[in-house]
């Protein structure tokens, strides 16, 4: 057997799998992607491939700033604003959906079944039904809601599950408002959870990560990290990534609720390469953005570094995406690249003029990429560019 034989059937005994955790969010045409990392465990993968030769088909202009990224349900591309407008926009780029929840908000919203789901400044939750463009029900905590909710299915249950600034995690029923339970976590919820089996995991400013059964609304598990985790947790399979402010990179096993194995895949340094984006997770490698410049490689296998690659100018808040073999990522200083995720090399590069602060979005030939200003673009093959 060669040496890449020998490393697929080590990934297979270890339970590494680009699909064990993928759920993707599409109903089988490929125009949804209704969670921000693409799946509820927020491992920024998906098998969609990218454009071969991408172009700019289109950009819609909001004019209005915003801290959110893309979302896409049937084609339409939503985002709310920091003024707290919810804007859709088909596939043409025309304005399709616009309410209004006059209030401030940066969270990035979710959409299931036709509801799309919030977190307000204010402090509340909002479902939102898209077809009659209309608010369903609120839910009130105590503190604002800065992350993007997640979703968990558990004994035929089916919950919305979000964190507060209050130090509070809900696990809120989805349609009908209502609380199921909640976590106290001693710290305010700032990122958004990541969710394996019955579970989601989370980690705060107070430099612990949690797991908590959405289910029990108990805490099964928690280790303390050597710094503050400003992103939120991946998950692929049996295994939690995370990265801290210190420039530490660990990699968890899970078991029933438990962590079973700690590993430290990079060591913390004076570099300043914190990491303050979601890691992007294949069978293989883990992905993930420095405060350094670094678009960082690793080996999942042994932790090795497969390769660095040095980004132009400040990388920001956005987090890599992994499209098969390609890694899209954008940059604060508003720079699109496309990396071949085995070489490390640049493939595609496009200049937004605009600062990115939120993550991309994929679709059946396209991706879409919304900046700070407001403006969103809309990227697919050359010959379709109008």
């Amino acid at each position: 057997m060669n040496k890449y034989g020998i490393l697929i059937a080590l990934l297979c005994l270890l339970g590494f799998s680009c699909t064990d955790n993928s759920d993707e969010p599409d109903d089988g045409n490929g125009l949804n992607w209704s969670l921000s990392r693409g799946d509820a465990g927020l491992s920024g993968y998906t098998s969609r491939t990218l454009p071969k030769k991408p172009t700019l088909l289109w950009r819609f202009k909001s004019e209005v700033r915003t801290v959110s990224s893309p979302i896409v349900y049937q084609g339409t591309t939503y985002w709310c604003d920091r003024r707290g407008l919810v804007r859709g926009v088909d596939a043409s780029g025309n304005l399709a959906f616009s309410y209004d929840l006059k209030t401030q908000v940066e969270a990035t919203p979710m959409i299931h079944d036709s509801v799309l789901y919030i977190g307000r400044l204010d402090g509340w939750l909002s479902a939102i039904s898209l077809a009659q463009q209309d608010t369903l029900w609120n839910f009130e905590t105590e503190g604002q809601i800065s992350a993007s909710p997640n979703r968990v299915s558990f004994e035929g249950q089916q919950a919305i599950v979000v964190g507060s600034y209050d130090n509070y995690l809900y696990c809120i029923g989805d349609q009908s408002g209502q609380l199921i339970n909640r976590f106290e976590s001693g710290y305010y919820l700032n990122g958004s959870v990541a969710l394996w089996k019955k579970h989601v995991l989370f980690g705060g400013c107070d430099a612990w990560l949690r797991i908590i059964n959405c289910q029990s609304g108990l805490p099964t598990d928690s280790v303390e990290l050597e710094a503050y985790v400003p992103a939120s947790p991946a998950v692929m399979g049996d295994y939690v990534y995370v990265g801290d402010y210190a420039g530490n990179i660990y990699e968890f096993s899970l078991d029933k609720g438990k962590i079973t194995h700690t590993r430290k895949i990079q060591e913390g340094s004076e570099a300043g390469a914190s990491f303050v984006s979601v890691p992007a997770i294949t069978d293989k490698t883990l992905f993930i953005l420095s405060a350094d410049r670094y678009l960082y490689a690793f080996n999942r296998l042994d932790g090795s570094l497969n390769w660095k690659y040095l980004m132009k100018g400040n990388t920001g808040e956005s987090s890599p995406l992994v499209c098969d073999d390609k890694v899209l990522v954008c940059t604060k200083s508003g720079l699109i690249s496309i990396i071949d995720a085995e070489e490390g090399e640049l493939l595609w590069e496009y200049d937004a003029g605009e600062q990115i602060i939120g993550s991309p979005a994929i679709i059946k030939g396209r991706f879409l990429i919304l900046t700070a200003k407001g403006t969103l673009l809309c990227f697919g093959e050359q010959e379709n560019a109008g």
